[in-house]
């Protein structure tokens, strides 16, 4: 139950009805509290509370004062004993529910096998779940500790029924060679054992950086997987986040751990852990083939722009020049050259001439290729035979079938050493190469004949695959980003097509949809038009064929109250630990309760686990490491930590966690302080340095270093809902759009505030197919245009005319209008990742007709947008303070993730993203902490009148003047080091 309650929460939820209060005839005025408490508590949660300190203090101090007590009462009634089992009784025979007995135990067993486990098996997920149905069948739910053995029961007998019967599929060949997979020695001639990596673990590693020991490292590992022979279909009826459960549990143990299982099971979780890795394998080898071919083409850019700019020297007077030398030759036909022209014109100064025209001619072009081919030629072709035999290309579309058919001709020929193609082999050029490259990939010999030069046409069909596995308009078979675009959609569409329309909340007819938005777009029109004569802060301007000013916005006068505020706050807590903000947080909200361990069960004890889960939680979030965070504590090991970070510590997790800290965060404000909930988050990435052994690390091309972005989503009151670790060169819209639909907390997100890198048309269009309002803060303003709705509309806004432009093609956008549903609803459910479908709509060329119509509708959603924008000085100010607010939260980020220069120091992936959501969840801890603690000040009647509305506007919970990181340090003068020798 959460902590906070308004008013009209009390009122609505537990004011106790006339049948109600008949119930607390004949009883004492203690027994009377204790007993409404009971019953409001049980309609509320459907269980009893497990102790008094659950049960908020508001609506105890409510209830005592609808029956005319007083609220101290309730520290006198008991929780056990005759009289608590009696009330018990009589709220059950009042609402109608009885109690659980053995025989509900056995269906509800059941019922979780057969219902639940086969969908579902976080702890959390399955507890929540026996809760929901205990409801609907009116049952009074059993102690926690029946529960939890019932479930336990139930997961054990599931687990072993799917074992079995995955381990009935796989072949005798397969089990030996998964026994292989996990020997950790060598059998030796002379008896004895020698310890080496198995190949289990070699598995398990990350690719490295981008290159071509990274693609052969990758093609060893899909092919180690291959050669088990694991069924194809093996789990193909068994949902994912099974297989994700199976696979998350072989990932953190060892192969001597996995050797211990039952047959059934071990071999079930290596085939989950197998299947996993060959999609993520497939996927890595794609991208490193992508990276490669980019970089084949950047790296010989770059090393010709370099020569040319040695080489180039521009020659002035070259007029002079010429009229000197022809007048030379004229009088001296007969002399030679060195006589004549050299004493006019220096060969230096001639060979700079040449320079300058072959820098200024198509050479460029060749001398770029040239260099790639070298490089190409002499290191990178070994991957092109092993990558083609290794991976399948697909493509779904005719009009790529070429690039297809040139990979197959590449297969054929791996194994020639022949310059040219054979004559009379069919080569495709059409829908393969560009116009300009053909002369690149002739050569004509001595006969006069023309010949395709095979280095020079691999390269063109790999940047052409390239191109074409970006946009996944060619797939591979195997992989999950680059699988076939087909899958990415939900498959019964069709079916239920209604029913998603319903979900996002768009009409089923296409006509609706677009009336309702040119609706929309002639009104905003017409309200910036309108409204142009008044507005001071905005002109536009005939140059530059249109051109849209804005006046920057005048700075807000500064809170007075807030800095005596904060020194309040330092005076009452001064340096309080960092840790022990973690700490209280957790007691007062209890998220290390989502950690729970990867098997079945776990032997520690809770008490334990918890301080070891703070420790842990903290030394990554802080990123000073286990090491350094065990060296201040006694009795907790390194080893102890890293079990407890290699078992509890995941992913999911994590986010669970954060959402409730969230949750928490949001209910116990008070709404005098931090006004009522808000529907606006704003979202920014920062940049942290990290380790570049790895494909997620790259080159910032704005910040400059290598290192990797965190992109967030902050709510206007700091409280941070979602956090992603991505690429410098990702998308930032996608990673918006992904953070809008996947975080999980309480807060009902409407507007979204983004910097200029966060917009475009496509992100306009699918927040809008999405029910979001994409409010972006547009710094190149100037050169925006304005679309009509209607052709023959433009004479109708006089004073917008040099920024206007072309009508939107809604025909276009009534064809193609089902099919931006289907996508917009991949987006919801998470069938496809943002990332992935924004890929597939970035082509500038051959564009998809549902890009083309996506592109159409961003428009009329940015024009709409542009008038407000315009039209309004307060949304442009708004849009600036809340990007404000995710300004400050990077701004803390550093002095949170203080330790190892605040740099990511690992290679690994997933210990990447754990240090990220750790620094997330650590945040929101002084988020939480510190609101509890700015409205225990201004509990004070004299702090609170104090306050005025500039100041409340201001006021942030993310402050850290009072707060220590670091830890205690202590100094003994009468210790000392042993140094000398004994």
């Amino acid at each position: 139950m959460k902590r906070q309650w308004d008013a009209t929460e009390l009122v609505e939820h537990f004011t106790l009805m006339p049948e109600e209060m008949v119930l607390l005839e004949n009883k004492s005025e203690d027994n009377s509290l204790g007993f409404a408490v009971l019953l409001k508590f049980f309609q509320m949660e459907a269980r009893y509370p497990r102790s008094k300190q659950e049960v908020p203090k508001q609506v105890v101090s409510y209830i005592a004062q609808l029956l005319g007590v007083s609220s101290k009462l309730f520290k006198e009634y008991s929780f056990s004993g005759r009289t608590f089992e009696r009330h018990r009784a009589e709220i059950r025979s009042f609402l109608g529910w009885r109690e659980f007995t053995v025989e509900d135990a056995s269906e509800f067993t059941n019922w979780l096998c057969e219902k639940v486990l086969v969908y579902e098996r976080q702890p959390n997920a399955l507890e929540a779940g026996f809760y929901q149905r205990l409801r609907e069948l009116k049952l009074e739910p059993p102690t926690p500790e029946r529960i939890e053995r019932l479930i336990r029961s139930a997961v054990k007998t599931t687990e072993k029924k799917f074992c079995t019967g995955i381990f009935k599929q796989l072949s005798f060949e397969t089990l030996r060679k998964m026994d292989t997979l996990l020997k950790t020695r060598d059998d030796l001639d002379d008896d004895q054992n020698q310890f080496k990596q198995s190949v289990f673990n070699f598995l398990k590693q990350d690719p490295g950086r981008t290159s071509l020991k990274s693609i052969l490292k990758e093609i060893e590992k899909l092919l180690c997987i291959r050669d088990l022979g694991i069924p194809t279909k093996l789990f193909a009826n068994v949902p994912p986040k099974i297989i994700a459960h199976y696979r998350r549990r072989a990932s953190v143990e060892t192969p001597r751990e996995l050797r211990r299982h039952p047959a059934s099971i071990r071999y079930t979780l290596v085939a989950a852990f197998c299947s996993c890795r060959s999609q993520e394998i497939t996927d890595s080898l794609v991208e490193l083939l992508v990276q490669i071919i980019h970089r084949i083409y950047v790296s010989a850019e770059r090393r010709v722009k370099t020569q040319l700019i040695e080489e180039f020297k521009r020659v002035d007077n070259k007029p002079r020049l010429l009229y000197e030398m022809a007048r030379e030759t004229l009088a001296h036909p007969e002399e030679l050259v060195k006589d004549v022209v050299y004493p006019v014109v220096s060969p230096t100064t001639l060979e700079a001439v040449v320079k300058e025209y072959k820098s200024n001619g198509n050479i460029y072009e060749q001398r770029v290729y040239t260099v790639m081919r070298s490089s190409y030629l002499h290191h990178y072709r070994r991957m092109v035979p092993q990558l083609l035999s290794t991976l399948d290309f697909c493509s779904n579309n005719n009009v790529h079938r070429p690039v297809i058919k040139a990979l197959e001709l590449l297969k054929r020929y791996q194994d020639s050493n022949q310059r040219y193609y054979a004559l009379g082999e069919e080569l495709f050029i059409d829908g393969v190469l560009k116009n300009d490259w053909k002369n690149l990939i002739v050569e004509i010999e001595s006969d006069g004949r023309e010949r395709i030069n095979r280095v020079n046409y691999e390269i063109c069909v790999l940047q052409t695959l390239r191109d074409r596995l970006r946009s996944k308009e060619i797939w591979v078979v195997g992989a999950k980003r680059y699988c076939n675009p087909e899958e990415d959609l939900p498959q019964d569409f069709d079916i239920h097509r209604e029913t998603y329309y319903q979900a996002i909340g768009q009409p089923l007819e296409a006509e609706k949809f677009i009336t309702t938005l040119q609706q929309e777009m002639t009104d905003a029109l017409t309200m910036l038009d309108k409204g142009m004569p008044k507005n001071t802060k905005v002109k536009i301007q005939e140059k530059n064929n249109g051109w849209i000013k804005v006046s920057p916005l005048e700075a807000q006068p500064e809170p007075i109250n807030i800095l005596h505020l904060k020194r309040e706050i330092d005076q009452c807590w001064f340096m309080t630990s960092l840790l022990d903000i973690l700490k209280e947080a957790d007691l007062r909200i209890g998220f290390t309760n989502h950690f729970k361990n990867t098997g079945i069960r776990s032997n520690l004890e809770r008490d334990i686990l918890q301080r070891r889960l703070l420790l842990c939680l903290y030394g990554l979030g802080s990123n000073t490491g286990l090491k350094r965070i065990c060296a201040g504590i006694d009795g907790d090991k390194e080893t102890d930590l890293r079990y407890v970070k290699k078992h509890y510590i995941h992913r999911e997790h994590l986010r669970n966690a954060i959402a409730q800290v969230v949750n928490a965060t949001l209910s116990a404000r008070k709404t005098a302080i931090w006004g009522e909930g808000t529907t606006s988050c704003a979202s920014d990435s920062k940049k942290f340095g990290s380790w570049d052994q790895n494909l997620m690390t790259e080159w910032h091309i704005r910040y400059g270093g290598r290192g990797v972005m965190i992109y967030w989503h902050v709510e206007k009151k700091s409280a941070c809902i979602y956090s992603q670790l991505k690429t410098c060169s990702s998308s930032e819209v996608a990673a918006m759009i992904e953070g809008l639909l996947r975080h999980c907390t309480d807060m009902k997100v409407k507007k979204n505030y983004v910097d200029t890198h966060g917009q475009n048309e496509m992100a306009y269009a699918f927040c809008r197919l999405l029910g979001f309002d994409l409010m972006p803060r547009i710094k190149r303003i100037g050169e925006k245009k304005l679309y009509l709705p209607f052709p023959d509309q433009k004479q109708n806004y006089p004073n917008l005319q040099p920024v206007l432009t072309k009508a939107i093609d809604w025909e276009l956008i009534r064809q193609q209008y089902d099919q931006m549903i289907k996508y917009a609803t991949a987006l919801r459910l998470g069938t496809a990742e943002a990332d992935t479908i924004l890929k597939r709509f970035s082509a500038k060329a051959l564009q998809h007709p549902t890009q083309r119509a996506l592109n159409e509708l961003g428009r009329a959603v940015k024009t709409i947008f542009l008038c407000r924008y315009l039209h309004s000085e307060a949304l442009r100010r708004e849009i600036n303070e809340g990007l404000n607010v995710v300004e400050q939260w990077n701004g803390a980020n550093s002095f949170i993730f203080y330790g190892k220069n605040s740099e990511i120091a690992t290679n690994r992936l997933d210990e990447q993203e754990l240090s990220v959501l750790c620094l997330h969840l650590l945040q929101m801890c002084l988020v939480y902490i510190n609101t509890l603690m700015i409205q225990r000040v201004l509990a004070d009647p004299v702090w609170m009148k104090r306050m005025t509305p500039v100041d409340l506007r201001g006021l942030t919970p993310l402050i850290w003047g009072h707060v220590n990181p670091y830890g205690t340090f202590k100094l003994d003068m009468n210790e000392r080091l042993e140094l000398d020798v004994a």
